[in-house]
């Protein structure tokens, strides 16, 4: 054996060496996609709207509580739509003022309109709607991602989907479809506010003394009493402050802890911003009740008897399975915007693995027949190819399990067409060195004009291929890419295999044999 011809072996038996490696144990390594392991598909609507309603309502109340602090008494503040507020009642000898303070506050994000009677309607600019819109679902989809993170899930995909609105998600393995949706819509918006009066049974009991309306500053949320309330166990409702003085973007973390009657309830610590408010928050509202709001809801109202600083708790009727995922969706934070599912399918994991046990089988069988079919034809050449097409699918699968890529049905798929690949440019490697004998060439000088003459075809047909695998990964999502990802690496595999590894074992067996031997083809 010449010293290159050793370096050839030796360079094969290396990548080998590291796909075995990189592939065993196969049951660690190789990571099953949806339709292999079973799991849930989703594909979610974001309700952009909330977003544009939240930045409406807010910036309403921040222009009002600024033309307070400077003096400027108006009307009322009025939601029209998800974009637009109106102000009524400026003072003409203030309405300079008023134009100063609102282009200050709220000038850069919505668009001024003077009415009658000093009324001026703000809109949304669209440019802003826009970026609202976007970022709303950007947020979503890495809440989402956390959230599917946390419930442990291997292997998820999450990724836009579809229109702008709209987001994927598929759950290898899951099992509780309903438990895990439940998750992943939970708006999970956590504020804390200052109680002005309640629990009361209904809302007109509550806002009795104002005459039957909601103060401005003021809103009413509805809860469950409390255990040992006066007013039963039946739906009561709170006047609250309408700007919440903690929020779910305070919070450090979250976790599942026991209240003072040793039931499930969650305990939250805040972030040092979070804890310098809710210091100062407490410590001006000692003795008065301060209502634990979750997605709209009171969960509870203790009596704030002394300053706190960065820890709280949410207890209620909660199971323990509640206070687990409750305290899950609040680690993962907020979602900006309520969702709606457009899409839920289901596979189970006896369909998975009847995909795997016909993936498999289809594979065996199309590997018995190119076997029969190379050995038949091309005789004992025909143990090159198969040797060649073996050591591909053992590349292949190495690659796969070295970069984490999931096996996905049409993965297997992809496994099946690369067989084919390597077939393909076996024959048209050996019906070359066929035709250079014919000519009269030695066996040698047959392998090396054969191997010389096809390379270029192979590559062209590759690059090709190649080319096309890299677009569908890139504009494919799930099962599309799992196919082009295979496929792709069983092509680069294939160039190995089919020219490097074939040309070392044509060498390696004319190297121990004379001259003039001729060749089994």
């Amino acid at each position: 054996m010449t010293s290159n011809l050793r370096w050839k072996v030796i360079a094969i038996l290396v990548v080998v060496a590291l796909a075995v490696a990189a592939f065993y144990p196969p049951k660690d390594k190789v990571k099953l996609g949806l339709d292999l392991k079973g799991g849930v598909h989703l594909v979610l609507r974001v309700q952009t709207d909330d977003a544009l309603k939240l930045e409406t309502e807010t910036s309403a109340e921040r222009l009002r509580d600024e033309l307070s602090r400077q003096g400027v008494s108006i009307g009322a503040v009025t939601p029209q739509d998800v974009r637009s507020f109106r102000v009524d009642g400026v003072p003409g000898d203030r309405d300079a003022d008023f134009r100063r303070i609102a282009d200050e506050w709220v000038g850069q994000v919505f668009d001024r309109a003077s009415g009658v009677g000093g009324s001026y309607t703000f809109t949304l600019k669209s440019a802003q709607i826009t970026r609202l819109r976007q970022e709303a679902v950007a947020q979503a989809l890495q809440t989402i991602e956390r959230r599917v993170n946390e419930l442990g899930v291997a292997e998820p995909i999450v990724a836009p989907h579809g229109d702008g609105d709209q987001i994927l998600v598929q759950m290898p393995g899951v099992t509780d479809v309903a438990r895990a949706k439940e998750i992943i819509r939970s708006t999970a918006l956590l504020e804390l506010k200052i109680v002005e009066d309640g629990p009361a049974p209904t809302r007109e009991a509550l806002l009795a003394a104002r005459g039957g309306q909601v103060p401005p500053d003021l809103e009413i949320v509805p809860g469950a009493a409390e255990a040992g309330n006066a007013q039963g166990t039946g739906p009561v409702y709170y006047l609250v402050k309408r700007v919440a003085g903690i929020t779910g973007r305070d919070l450090r973390n979250a976790r599942p802890s026991l209240d003072e009657n040793n039931q499930p309830a969650v305990g939250f610590s805040l972030n040092q911003q979070g804890a310098d408010k809710f210091s100062q928050l407490t410590a001006q509202n000692i003795g008065r009740q301060l209502a634990i709001i979750l997605d709209g809801r009171v969960q509870s109202a203790p009596t704030i008897e002394g300053r706190i600083y960065d820890q709280g708790r949410i207890s209620g009727s909660f199971t323990q399975q509640e206070v687990q995922d409750l305290s899950l969706t609040l680690r993962s934070g907020a979602l900006p915007a309520s969702l709606t599912y457009l899409e839920e399918r289901t596979v189970g994991p006896s369909l998975g693995a009847d995909s795997i046990r016909a993936g498999v089988m289809a594979s065996l069988i199309g590997l018995g027949f190119v076997t029969l079919f190379m050995l038949a034809y091309y005789k004992l050449t025909g143990f090159n190819a198969l040797l060649s097409i073996s050591l591909n699918l053992l590349i292949l699968l190495g690659f796969m399990a070295y970069i984490g890529a999931v096996m996905t049905l049409p993965g297997i798929a992809g496994f099946i067409l690369t067989i084919g690949m390597g077939v393909d440019s076996n024959v048209l490697i050996f019906e070359r060195i066929k035709e250079e004998m014919g000519s009269g060439k030695s066996a040698r000088a047959a392998v090396a004009a054969g191997f010389d003459r096809v390379f270029l075809t192979i590559l062209d047909t590759h690059v090709a291929s190649l080319i096309s695998a890299a677009f569908l990964f890139q504009f494919g999502t799930g099962p599309i890419r799992g196919f082009a990802t295979t496929l792709f690496f069983g092509l680069l595999s294939n160039v190995f295999t089919a020219v490097f590894v074939s040309r070392t074992l044509f060498e390696l067996i004319l190297s121990r044999r004379p001259q003039a031997a001729k060749l089994s083809i």
